[in-house]
């Protein structure tokens, strides 16, 4: 019998994934279940926005401030396509205007300001956008009296098609940051793989508390980037959150099954 024009019968795409650390085959609603860890070597894999606030936050309890927020392109910045078109496929890949959620929400019933930066777009760099909704969540916490709550994970850091408009955020987000901290405010930064570049340098890296999730790559500039610059070689795997949490940079490592728990924990202990 002739088999032209009939299809292959296979497994569906997308049902499995590759664990990039112990290289095993998963399945891929089996890592899900576990917050998108794997199930053979724990690495915790890329998680959305969207997910993060649905694992961290009470159900139904987030409030999302800011949304309408939308990224311009004030310097008609172009490498290989303008930046204006680059933000369009962005948006329309990950279904966000920017790299950043803010709202405020509940945890296990502790009122709390939340922001989260997604990795899926523009690597989570921060340009004016991310850094104007990170400044008014801080400035929402310190006025509400909240504690405040921001997940980074940002591989590209500032983001260089927006120039000093961009670098100017982490100012920005640390001075207010810093006003939040004055007014007697309660700041926890979780940082996840990777969080680097302007990111690290600064709001990153100045929590109350400093937890990371395992084997999250946390840094300024690149293992590579400072081979060629200064031809320096460094020790294996000092940009991990475990290198840096025996340095003094973070105070815990949590695994993201424990987070939510933690973070309640923690807000108990200052108010009280």
């Amino acid at each position: 019998m002739s088999t032209a024009g009939t299809s292959k019968r296979g497994v569906p795409e997308g049902l499995w994934i590759r664990c990039p650390q112990c290289k095993a085959t998963v399945f891929r609603k089996e890592a899900e279940a576990r917050f998108s860890v794997c199930p053979e070597c724990s690495h915790h894999f890329y998680m959305p926005a969207r997910s993060r606030i649905k694992q961290l936050l009470d159900e139904e309890s987030f409030e999302e401030w800011f949304s309408d927020i939308r990224p311009c392109d004030p310097l008609q910045f172009n490498d290989r396509v303008l930046y204006g078109q680059r933000l369009k496929a962005e948006q329309a890949k990950t279904k966000m205007l920017d790299a950043a959620v803010v709202g405020r929400g509940y945890i296990r019933g502790r009122p709390v300001v939340f922001a989260v930066t997604d990795f899926a777009f523009m690597a989570g760099s921060m340009g004016s956008v991310v850094g104007e909704k990170l400044t008014r969540a801080a400035e929402e916490a310190t006025r509400l009296q909240l504690p405040l709550i921001i997940v980074s994970g940002s591989g590209g850091g500032a983001r260089m098609q927006e120039g000093i408009l961009s670098l100017m955020q982490m100012a920005k987000i640390s001075s207010a940051l810093a006003r939040h901290d004055k007014a007697g405010g309660l700041y926890i930064s979780i940082l996840t793989n990777p969080t680097m570049g302007g990111v690290a340098a600064s709001f990153a890296l100045q929590g109350d508390f400093t937890f990371a999730e395992p084997g999250a790559l946390i840094g300024f500039a690149g293992k590579r980037t400072i081979w060629n610059t200064l031809r320096l070689e460094l020790p294996e795997g000092f940009q991990t959150s475990e290198f840096l949490l025996k340095h003094g940079f973070v105070d815990r490592i949590v695994h993201r099954k424990e987070l939510r728990m933690e973070l309640a924990r923690i807000i108990d202990y200052c108010e009280h």
